[in-house]
C-alpha cells in the first residue's frame, strides 16, 4: 500500500511554518477564518444549493462563505509578505487562488441564479417541478386574470397520474400535451406583458427588483443559461472535496512534509487515507438517507414513475464500491515501485504489489455478485425445469427470493477487512509508525464486522419499504472509516517522524482523530437536517403555489 520506509526521526531539520514564531497571529488568523469557512459556512450553502433553495437563505450564506473566505486571503497574503517562503512551489498557494476564482464564479452565477428566479430556476428543478411550473409567476397569475378557471384543470389533474383507474391512466396520454400546450400559451402571452409589471399595477416598492428578475433572462441567452448552469451544479458537487484537499494540503504546507522523494510516500498515504474518509462520510450519509431514490439508503429502490428513468439505471451501491476497490487495483498495481523507481524490488514492494492484486480481483469479484446477468445465467440449471414445474402449481417455488431485490455483496467489506489485517501487522520503522499502522487497520477490521453485521440484518429482515431503514451497524461503519482515513492519512512517513521527534507517541493522534471524527459526524448529520428542512419548506411552497393557481 505505502512505498517502502526508513527511518527520518534523525535527519535535519529544516525551517518551517510551524517552527518559525514571526506574525503567528496572522497566520492563526487566516487558518481560522478558512475553516470556518470551508468546514462550516460551505457545507450548508452547498446544501441550500442541492435541496434547490432560491431563497434569501442560499444568498446569505454564499455572501458569507466569500467574505471569511477573502478575509481569510487577505490574512495570508500579508503573513506571506512578511514572511520569507519556507514551503518554495507548494501546491497550497496555487489551489487556494483558483478555488477562489471558482467560488467568485459560482457566487455571481448564484446572484444571477436568484434574480432570474423564473428562467434560471426552472430549468435547475426540472425533475421537482412539473412543466406548468416552469413559467414565471407573474405571467401565470396574469394570464388567469385574464383567463378566469382556465388553469384549474391542472391542479385537479396533477394529482392523478399513477393512482386512478384504467380510464385515468387512458386520458394520461394527453395531459402532458395539455401541460405543454398552456404552458406555451401562457409563455407567449407573459411576452405581452408590460416591462415593468409592479409598476403599472401601481406599487413602487418592488419595481426594481422585479425589473433586474425580468430583464436577466431576456439579456442571457439559453445555452448561456444551461451552460453556467451545469458548472454551477457541477462546483456544489465537487467543491467540498477540493476544500477538503486545500484544508490537507495547508497543513502540509504548515508542517512542512513531503518534500523531495518524501513526496511519494506522502501522496499515497493523503489520497488512500482521504478516500477511505469520504467512503466515510457517504457510508454515513446512506444512513441518513442520502441516495434514497436510488435504493442506496438500505431501502427498496423506488421505480420508474417515483424517479427519473435515469436514475432507476443507477447501479446499486455495493457496485459503486467494488467498481472503486477494482480500479484501484487494476491502477495502482503499476505505481507501487514508484518510489524507488529503478532499485531492485523488496519484500514489502511484492507485498504491496500483492494488496493491489488482491483489490483488482476482490472488486471484479464484487461486481459481478451485483450482475443481474450473471445471477440470471447461474440459474439456468433449472431452466429447463421452469415450464414443466409451473403447469402442476408449484408457481410460488419459483419466485424470486426476497433477497433478489436488495444487495448483500459481501466483498468489498472482505477486501477492507483483510487490508485492516495486513496493516495490523505491516513491518514498520519504528514502533511508533507500526502502532498508528495498527490503529487504522484494526478501525478497517471493525468496519468489515459492523458491515457484516448489516448484512445479517438484511439477510433476516430485507427492506421492504422505500424509506431508509437505517441499519445502526453503519454508525459504527461509518466512524471507522472515518477516523481510519485520518489516521491512515497521519501514518506516513514525515508525520510519524515529527511525532518522535516532539515525544508523541501514537495514543495523541488516536485520540485527537476519534474526538475529531465524533464531532464531524454530529456536523454531517445537522447539516443534513438543515437540507432536509429546506426540502420539505421547498415542497411546501410548492403545494402553495399550485393552490394559487388553482
Amino acid at each position: 500500500m505505502a512505498a517502502p520506509e526508513t527511518s527520518a526521526s534523525e535527519a535535519p531539520i529544516s525551517p518551517t511554518y510551524f517552527t518559525h514564531s514571526g506574525y503567528s497571529g496572522l497566520l492563526l488568523a487566516h487558518i481560522g477564518l478558512m475553516i470556518v469557512a470551508w468546514v462550516f459556512v460551505l457545507p450548508i450553502s452547498v446544501t441550500l444549493s442541492v435541496a434547490r433553495s432560491q431563497g434569501f437563505a442560499l444568498l446569505v450564506g454564499q455572501t458569507i462563505f466569500f467574505f471569511l473566505n477573502a478575509f481569510g486571503l487577505l490574512f495570508g497574503t500579508i503573513y506571506n509578505s512578511k514572511t520569507p517562503d519556507l514551503y518554495e512551489s507548494n501546491l497550497h498557494h496555487k489551489l487556494g487562488w483558483a478555488l477562489t476564482w471558482i467560488v467568485i464564479t459560482q457566487a455571481i452565477i448564484g446572484f444571477l441564479r436568484f434574480c432570474s428566479f423564473g428562467k434560471f430556476s426552472a430549468e435547475a428543478n426540472g425533475e421537482e417541478r412539473a412543466s406548468w411550473m416552469a413559467t414565471s409567476t407573474h405571467n401565470t397569475a396574469a394570464y388567469q386574470q385574464m383567463h378566469p378557471g382556465s388553469l384549474a384543470w391542472m391542479h385537479r389533474y396533477s394529482h392523478d397520474s399513477g393512482h386512478g383507474t384504467e380510464s385515468d391512466s387512458g386520458r394520461s396520454d394527453s395531459l402532458g400535451e395539455r401541460h405543454e400546450e398552456k404552458d406555451e400559451e401562457i409563455q407567449h402571452f407573459g411576452d405581452h406583458l408590460p416591462e415593468n409589471p409592479a409598476g403599472a399595477a401601481g406599487s413602487s416598492r418592488g419595481s426594481v427588483a422585479d425589473r433586474i428578475r425580468f430583464r436577466v433572462p431576456q439579456m442571457v441567452p439559453g445555452w448561456a443559461m444551461k451552460t453556467t448552469s451545469f458548472f454551477y451544479d457541477a462546483v456544489d458537487f465537487l467543491i467540498l472535496i477540493f476544500g477538503f484537499v486545500a484544508i490537507l494540503t495547508g497543513f502540509i504546507t504548515y508542517g512542512g512534509v513531503f518534500k523531495g522523494s518524501s513526496i511519494f510516500n506522502g501522496l499515497a498515504h493523503s489520497i488512500k487515507g482521504g478516500i477511505f474518509f469520504w467512503y466515510g462520510l457517504l457510508t454515513l450519509g446512506r444512513w441518513m438517507g442520502c441516495f434514497a431514490e436510488y435504493g442506496w439508503a438500505w431501502n427498496v429502490r423506488p421505480p420508474v414513475g417515483m424517479v427519473t428513468a435515469r436514475k432507476a439505471k443507477v447501479p446499486s451501491a455495493e457496485f459503486v464500491e467494488s467498481f472503486v476497490i477494482f480500479l484501484y487495483g487494476s491502477t495502482n498495481v503499476f505505481l507501487e515501485h514508484l518510489a524507488a523507481w529503478g532499485s531492485a524490488w523488496t519484500a514489502q514492494d511484492l507485498e504491496h504489489v500483492s494488496i493491489t492484486i488482491m483489490f483488482f480481483g476482490g472488486g471484479l469479484c464484487g461486481m459481478l455478485v451485483e450482475s443481474n446477468t450473471i445471477r440470471h445465467l447461474l440459474n439456468a440449471s433449472l431452466a429447463r425445469l421452469d415450464a414443466g414445474q409451473k403447469q402442476y402449481g408449484f408457481k410460488e417455488q419459483w419466485t424470486p427470493p426476497k433477497t433478489y431485490s436488495f444487495s448483500m455483496n459481501p466483498f468489498p467489506g472482505l477486501v477492507i477487512l483483510l487490508l485492516g489485517l495486513m496493516m495490523s501487522s505491516h513491518h514498520q520503522h519504528s514502533m511508533v509508525s507500526t502502532m498508528v499502522h495498527k490503529q487504522w487497520g484494526t478501525l478497517f477490521v471493525g468496519f468489515a464486522l459492523a458491515r457484516a453485521v448489516t448484512y445479517i440484518l438484511m439477510y433476516l429482515s430485507p427492506p421492504s419499504s422505500y424509506l431508509p431503514s437505517r441499519p445502526p451497524s453503519e454508525i459504527i461503519s461509518s466512524f471507522c472509516l472515518i477516523s481510519g482515513g485520518l489516521i491512515f492519512i497521519a501514518s506516513n512517513r514525515d508525520t510519524v517522524a515529527a511525532m518522535e521527534r516532539y515525544n508523541l507517541n501514537a495514543m495523541f493522534i488516536f485520540t485527537v482523530t476519534m474526538g475529531f471524527t465524533a464531532f464531524l459526524m454530529a456536523w454531517q448529520m445537522i447539516v443534513l437536517a438543515i437540507k432536509g428542512w429546506t426540502v420539505r419548506r421547498r415542497q411546501s411552497e410548492i403545494v402553495a403555489d399550485r393552490g394559487t393557481l388553482a
